[in-house]
């Protein structure tokens, strides 16, 4: 859902498939552990079990925390198709000219420090789904290191990001196709809704078909960004790569803070590991070919951006179609809708999937009403929370419609539960992975990254935090209850 996540033009283009606050009496927490207490000890293997919560909030049998009821179906090339659609998202049309104005040549260096300062992150989101693969994702690693209350709000989190971004996304790439038909508003958003449903639909048929259209629709995305970068090289002058850095060395630093929407998304398919075909192989096997595969495509669109002078003034929000126009004219234009469209139904079908797994893990765990963990009779799937997600879709895109909220207002607390629920994977990483040393450092880096960004985030960032503070203080009222 980057992000969403993902993304879109000017305010849109920050955007991140993620969460509005959770009402405290949408999920039980009365019987359910404390902080700090592990649900199961994993003893090295990818399964644990916990007893879950009975109607009447007492324990009742214990439930498998690991692979989920519905069948694996996703190999190496869905589970990097999927990473790639949740990582790469249409904010490659935009940041790179932003960037290059900012930095100038010298921005190129951000992306390349940004490529490798991403790879703790991602990493340590594969190793989490290699080794506890669950539909849950994000909120299944922070109940298994800090307890059910916290692994529910962090689901929560997410779960209810994804009606809110997915729309925003939907709309933005409509409005790429409106420029070029001058659409209508009700054009626009009848597109939209179409771009929110579709994935919806195929998901209810499986991952085994949403992943081989992930694959297509990935496969489209690097074609169109690879044809845009080949057809510039023509007009590539090393001359424009001088001054190199005319702005100062902040500036490359400030540039760098701005692409940090552009690599995150690998939270999104940890909810998708209970369907991976083998996870302790192909979840970390996944993270590193899509992170070298986005390190080369954003290092590629940087340095011809930057190479062919299409940034400057008006032009840097829209370098990449401006570069693309110059050598392939009209047809260019087009080229870049069809990313664009595609970039957004990537990201929607990659986080509309995971979601939908988060709200059948939220059920099974008795943190959410029964419905929402309903499953296909005949598939298997989690139509419970694909409807949940449709249904808050269709409100959010009715709400853009009649103006009654912006995309700028939609965007600001979907991104703040986030960089939250990023939060609580990488605190779930320092603990589920501290029996290595790899795992531990990369998880502690990402965490002071995520930590150190947190603050910048304004007002929203007091609604997770609020939240999160509000069930800390709660489980210690209720610890110390107990212990009089």
């Amino acid at each position: 859902m980057n992000h969403a996540r993902k993304r879109g033009s000017g305010a849109a283009a920050q955007i991140t498939p993620q969460g509005k606050q959770a009402g405290a009496e949408a999920f039980r927490t009365e019987a359910l552990p404390g902080p700090g207490k592990p649900i199961a000890a994993e003893n090295g293997s990818n399964q644990g079990t916990h007893a879950a919560p009975g109607a009447d909030g007492r324990p009742g049998e214990p439930v498998v925390d690991g692979r989920s009821g519905m069948r694996p179906s996703l190999g190496l090339p869905q589970i990097v198709a999927l990473y790639l659609g949740s990582v790469i998202g249409s904010d490659i049309l935009l940041i790179p000219g932003l960037a290059a104005e900012q930095a100038g040549p010298a921005s190129i260096l951000a992306w390349l420090a940004m490529s490798i300062l991403v790879v703790p992150m991602a990493v340590t989101m594969g190793w989490l789904a290699a080794r506890h693969p669950g539909p849950g994702g994000v909120s299944h690693f922070v109940r298994l290191a800090y307890g059910a209350p916290y692994g529910n709000l962090t689901g929560w989190f997410f779960l209810l990001s994804v009606p809110l971004g997915g729309p925003v996304l939907a709309v933005t790439g409509a409005r790429y196709l409106a420029v070029l038909l001058h659409w209508n508003a009700e054009q626009v958003y009848l597109t939209a809704a179409v771009i929110v449903l579709l994935p919806l639909l195929l998901n209810v048929y499986g991952l085994h078909l949403a992943g081989r259209l992930q694959t297509v629709v990935v496969a489209v995305i690097l074609g169109v960004l690879v044809l845009s970068v080949t057809a510039a090289v023509p007009h590539v002058d090393t001359a424009r790569l001088t001054p190199f850095m005319p702005h100062g060395p902040l500036s490359v630093v400030q540039a760098a803070g701005l692409m940090f929407w552009c690599f995150i998304g690998w939270e999104a398919v940890t909810h998708l590991s209970g369907e991976f075909v083998d996870p302790r192989r192909n979840a970390v096997r996944g993270i590193l070919w899509s992170a070298g595969i986005v390190a080369l495509v954003y290092l590629a669109v940087a340095f011809t951006t930057v190479a062919t002078g299409s940034y400057g003034g008006e032009n840097s929000a829209a370098s990449l179609s401006l570069m693309v126009q110059r050598s392939l004219g009209a047809a260019g234009g087009w080229a870049v809708v069809v990313a664009a469209l595609f970039i957004c139904l990537a990201a929607h079908n990659a986080y509309s999937s995971a979601a939908s797994r988060t709200a059948y893990a939220l059920a099974q765990e008795g943190a959410a009403p029964k419905w929402l963990g309903a499953l296909h009779p005949r598939y298997g799937t989690p139509v419970g929370g694909l409807l949940f997600i449709a249904a808050g879709s269709m409100a959010a895109l009715l709400l853009l419609y009649s103006e009654a909220v912006s995309l700028a207002e939609l965007i600001a607390l979907p991104n703040a539960a986030f960089i939250a629920t990023y939060i609580g994977g990488c605190m779930a990483g320092v603990r589920l992975l501290r029996d290595g040393r790899w795992g531990r450092r990369c998880a502690g880096l990402s965490l002071a990254a995520v930590l150190a960004l947190y603050p910048f985030l304004g007002w929203p960032a007091l609604f997770p935090a609020g939240a999160a503070a509000i069930l800390f203080l709660r489980q210690v009222r209720r610890r110390n209850a107990n212990q009089v």
